[in-house]
């Protein structure tokens, strides 16, 4: 999702970028840069729809897998940990190599690079489709994490680049509705697949239904798109990628398998390393930036305050998003008995209130600025609190239709912080370094769902066999509602209007 610029593009470049006439040869060095062509009509509305599309899809897949958890335990024999790295392992994976997707697009051209990872999609999803054990699965999870990160930077750096004025706000809008859509969606689509069971196929459809719909994206890409490509694309940062992966693995991976595998040594000397390989990614990454490099993240965007406060911000919550949506999956279908269409259809509600909220988003974030996202993360906690009563109330009494306040509740507040804040904090950065900033965060975003999983799921996998299902699941939405007022706390510092 990156448009990356050098340090002297910052004060001589053009904040729109070149749009290529060809097609960027791949290998060996790139062709000087045609002249930036002027008008604001050069992505069509199928081209929109197109990046789009093809940014929904990753977002969707994220959380399509829920709902099929246990189902896929059962016929796989995975196991809680195996399970988590489902999930998670596509996350890590996408957000790893997240801004690494961005800066290739930038390099060799974001039409073919979007492209490439459209079909890297298709085939990885039916890798997963067709996984015969549960470490395949696992290993075609994270491939397919991997092709998402390739595909996804692309949307909104050919957004940026190919719109303009009005358009392009209106476009940046969509954007950010579609990705809070699809990750409510993903688990009403999953619960539908997974139950309608084509061609005795099971849950391995929710995979393979990827397959026909990344070959139309990469039919209409081709068609509708235009290429487009930073004027003076950056090299690759290797130390860069290689230290953020690192430290997100050091996180993550004990987090989700410690647990199940009784805390080995090994569990311990990564956690221990986190905060090393944490502090040397920000020394390279600053050191690289003063020598005028481009860094993969320049360490100099986090002093924008807007970009600080979103990003401290989107932890809570996007983490606290991520686990909500596994757990109550596993409860819904593991504590309740539900089938797969039962659970997935009890998040129809969540989505509503997001799907309605998002829509009046863009109105009452110009009217009112960031005090909308205060109300909506007040709002939001209201509904977990609601949830979370439910529950402790009446467990054996629960069901879809008893949830349903706390859900409409609940995803009302998420419609109002999620696409409101991806716009504001990407309104508080310059032009020119927009597609960085937006990189950043999408990579904080996918990371944080990541660690919502490692963190929130396996308290709830391993708190349910001892307290029982209706305490683990109160006890985790409790925790949730608790961090709730964190995002509250910290949406009163976000900057008051949108720039």
């Amino acid at each position: 999702m990156t448009i990356h610029t050098t340090p002297q593009q910052t004060a001589a470049t053009p904040t729109r970028a070149t749009v290529l006439p060809r097609v960027v040869r791949l290998g060996g060095s790139a062709p000087a840069p045609a002249p930036a062509t002027s008008g604001s009509g050069r992505l069509s509305t199928l081209g929109l729809v197109t990046v789009l599309l093809g940014a929904f899809l990753p977002m969707l897949d994220f959380f399509i897998v829920n709902v099929a958890l246990p189902t896929i335990d059962r016929d796989l024999k995975a196991g809680p940990a195996t399970l988590e790295l489902f999930v998670a392992g596509y996350g890590i994976a996408y957000a790893v190599l997240l801004v690494l997707g961005g800066r290739l697009g930038d390099l060799y051209g974001r039409k073919k690079l979007f492209v490439a990872g459209a079909l890297l999609f298709g085939l990885t999803s039916a890798a997963c489709g067709f996984a015969p054990t549960a470490l395949a699965l696992v290993a075609a999870r994270v491939a397919q994490g991997a092709s998402a990160a390739l595909m996804l930077p692309q949307a909104l750096a050919t957004i940026q680049a190919a719109t303009e004025g009005e358009r392009r706000a209106k476009a940046m809008g969509v954007y950010g509705a579609v990705g809070g859509i699809a990750v409510v969606i993903g688990q009403v689509l999953g619960g539908v697949l997974l139950s309608a069971n084509l061609f005795g196929t099971g849950w391995r459809f929710i995979f393979l239904v990827n397959v026909p719909v990344a070959l139309v994206a990469v039919v209409l890409a081709l068609r509708t798109v235009p290429e487009t490509r930073s004027a003076n694309p950056a090299r690759v940062d290797v130390p860069g990628t290689v230290l953020l992966a690192a430290s997100l693995l050091a996180l993550l991976v004990p987090l989700m398998e410690g647990r199940s595998l009784g805390w080995p040594v090994w569990t311990w000397v990564l956690l221990a390393l986190f905060p090393v390989l944490l502090t040397s990614f920000v020394v390279v990454e600053r050191r690289g930036e003063r020598r005028g490099d481009v860094p993969l993240i320049p360490i100099s965007l986090l002093r924008l305050r807007g970009l600080k406060v979103g990003l401290t911000m989107a932890v809570p919550f996007f983490a606290g998003f991520g686990g909500f949506m596994m757990v109550m999956a596993v409860a819904l279908q593991v504590g309740l008995h539900e089938g797969p269409i039962a659970s997935g259809f009890a998040m129809v509600p969540m989505a509503a209130g997001f799907f309605a909220a998002s829509l009046a988003g863009p109105r009452l974030l110009a009217r009112f600025g960031s005090r909308v996202i205060v109300t909506g993360a007040v709002i939001q906690a209201v509904g977990l609190g609601v949830l979370a009563l439910t529950v402790a109330n009446d467990w054996s009494g629960i069901s879809p239709w008893v949830l349903l306040p706390g859900m409409v509740i609940a995803g009302t507040g998420q419609g109002l912080v999620m696409p409101p804040l991806i716009r504001l904090v990407l309104s508080q950065i310059p032009v020119e370094r927009a597609g960085v900033g937006g990189g950043i965060l999408a990579t904080t975003q996918q990371s944080s769902l990541a660690l919502g999983v490692a963190t929130l799921g396996t308290l709830f996998l391993s708190l349910a066999p001892s307290m029982g299902m209706r305490d683990a699941l109160t006890l985790v939405l409790g925790l949730q509602f608790a961090a709730t007022f964190l995002v509250v706390a910290l949406s009163t510092r976000l900057p008051r209007s949108v720039g």
